[in-house]
């Protein structure tokens, strides 16, 4: 006996292979993981709806992403660009007196390897990374589309010309205009060169001992000499190895701190608790044989969706103050 496919059941085989692209798209349109996940249900609410009416007259996948991108563009009308510290003015020089925490702002967020498109952490590091979302949110909405489909999605100008209802030529001068843009805002996105694995996570098991132990000397060895150090959602942030380590002689005055790898925009982590308690989560650029940027974001409830418990067992007494 022939077991006919209902339409709801047909749905769902053919469209849940892409919810993870659709998630990590949205999520580089929008530079939050909540309001993506909010955005990839809609848009499968909406396809569903219309699903019927679709009958293949374009890609599954393209057709998807249209839905996507009208979505993005929409949600993005009505709301402001999420930021990191650095995007907000100029570096600090005071370690001891920060800024105010500003929770009102609309940070950044950074994204679990586990909830991205596998080929985006695997095949597309460049694409993922912290500082280009952070670039990304700079860019006018339709230039942050075309640059994400053309340059880092691979599509082509047919594709993309598509997925927005316009011309290829369009395509073509708003690509034009978003790379410039984005050279200016961040010049050197694609010439990060990361250590050898080995390499890398040896640099990584040194960093967080130091950092437990509060070893300066260590950290100073380990930082590049533009070392920057950013801690949303606090509007202070830090550039330079000696402003940096100024920074960390300060707030690691006691040992303690605990850190646990994680995976976050293709790039390595850690969880930082203090006292067993979570505390932030540290999203880690290497170059070369160094540290080249800490961003730690000071949320608690982030590591939680990293799959990693809000307390964990500690025999040390840390300082409640640390960065």
């Amino acid at each position: 006996m022939t077991v006919i496919e209902q339409p709801h059941d047909e749905f769902v085989r053919l469209t849940g292979p892409f919810r993870r692209e659709l998630l990590t798209y949205c999520y580089r349109m929008l530079g939050s993981v909540q309001d993506a996940e909010d955005l990839v249900q809609e848009t499968y609410l909406r396809a569903w709806r219309s699903y019927e009416d679709f009958q293949g007259r374009a890609s599954l996948r393209t057709w998807l992403y249209r839905i996507a991108t009208n979505a993005c563009l929409n949600a993005l009308r009505h709301s402001s660009r999420r930021v990191l510290p650095a995007g907000l003015g100029g570096p600090a020089t005071d370690p001891i007196t920060l800024g105010r925490r500003d929770p009102e702002i609309p940070w950044l967020e950074p994204i679990p390897d586990e909830q991205a498109d596998p080929a985006a952490v695997v095949a597309g590091r460049a694409g993922l990374r912290l500082a280009l979302i952070a670039a990304l949110q700079h860019l006018p909405a339709r230039q942050r589309t075309v640059l994400i489909l053309r340059d880092v999605l691979a599509w082509s100008a047919e594709e993309a010309a598509h997925v927005l209802g316009i011309t290829p030529a369009a395509v073509h001068s708003t690509l034009q205009r978003a790379r410039a843009r984005l050279d200016r805002l961040e010049p050197a996105i694609e010439e990060i060169a990361e250590p050898a694995e080995q390499e890398q996570r040896d640099l990584l098991d040194r960093y967080a001992d130091a950092f437990e132990r509060a070893d300066i000397a260590t950290l100073t060895r380990l930082l590049t000499e533009d070392a920057v150090w950013q801690m949303p959602p606090n509007p202070s942030w830090f550039a330079g190895r000696d402003s940096v380590i100024g920074l960390l002689a300060v707030r690691l005055r006691n040992k303690g701190t605990r850190l646990v790898p994680l995976r976050a925009n293709a790039q390595p982590g850690f969880a930082m608790y203090h006292n067993g308690d979570a505390f932030a989560v540290q999203v880690i650029t290497l170059r070369g044989p160094a540290v080249a940027a800490v961003t730690a974001f000071h949320d608690p409830a982030l590591v939680r969706r990293f799959g990693l418990p809000l307390r964990i067992g500690t025999p040390n007494s840390p300082d409640p103050h640390a960065s």
